[in-house]
């Protein structure tokens, strides 16, 4: 298999949801949440749903009334996030590429997109889907994880890995945090249409209840595994312990500590 950073499948999508969910997404998907229900949008779409985490909060904050739609590219993803929800709550999940959203123009009061962007080939198409289906005065949302140096998790893990395979390490984790330069997606949105651009930097200190498990999930949670895979001649679980004496050496032994640190971007299109 090859360095798909956008590749979760197989038995990523639990350990995604019930490892990471907890101590990376939950925080920002509430923080998202509420920045997309103060538009009071009827018609909302959120691309890169994943396992859910922001779609349940977005349909915890917004009216009963607003109807939601939930997409993400990979379809295993979306089997977990529909175990969230209700029979009636308002909302839509469809598998879909969001650099090619099949939805008409002018379809949605506002688009969210929580850590999703990162993992687009085509980040400025992406922009301009948005732009494109969202109705003239809606408001597109989304958050990009900051550097390294300012979510040591990622750099940590993206070292542990690399270690086994000094030849040929790794890059998943240089993906998520390869979006932190904040003037050139500024530029971006402004060449897709979209006025308004604001941006906020949150940044967040996390307690780890336990570091083993958020070691485990830093393993198995995301693509990583799978390129640990391709590459062979090492077990995962060889990783798991390294990564978790890194955690614990960082953070301290348990509950542990991080800080994390996020940018959020919102942007109107013209009325």
């Amino acid at each position: 298999m090859s360095d798909n950073a956008a590749g979760f499948t197989g038995g990523i999508p639990q350990h995604y949801d019930q490892g990471l969910g907890p101590m990376i997404f939950v925080d920002y998907a509430a923080d998202i949440a509420r920045r997309a229900a103060s538009y009071h949008p009827a018609r909302v779409l959120e691309t890169a749903a994943g396992t859910g985490i922001v779609t349940r909060a977005l349909r915890d904050h917004l009216p009963v009334a607003a109807h939601m739609t939930a997409t993400d590219l990979n379809p295993p993803m979306l089997d977990i996030a529909r175990t969230k929800f209700r029979p009636g709550e308002q909302i839509a999940f469809q598998p879909a590429d969001a650099t090619a959203l099949p939805f008409a123009d002018g379809s949605f009061d506002a688009v969210v997109c929580q850590f999703g962007v990162m993992f687009f080939p085509d980040k400025d198409k992406s922009y301009s889907e948005v732009y494109r289906v969202l109705a003239p005065g809606g408001h597109y949302l989304f958050s990009t994880w900051d550097s390294h140096r300012h979510n040591p998790y990622g750099r940590i893990a993206h070292a542990v890995a690399g270690r086994f395979f000094p030849a040929d390490p790794p890059q998943f984790y240089n993906v998520p945090f390869s979006c932190h330069q904040i003037d050139p997606i500024k530029a971006s949105l402004t060449a897709a249409g979209f006025t308004d651009v604001d941006v906020d930097v949150v940044k967040l200190e996390k307690q780890i209840p336990d570091v083993a498990v958020f070691a485990r999930a830093a393993v198995y949670g995301n693509p990583l595994i799978d390129q640990i895979r391709a590459r062979g001649g090492v077990e995962p679980e060889q990783i798991v312990d390294p990564m978790l004496q890194e955690f614990r050496r960082e953070f301290g032994p348990g509950p542990g500590r991080m800080p994390l640190q996020a940018i959020v971007f919102s942007a109107k299109k013209p009325s």
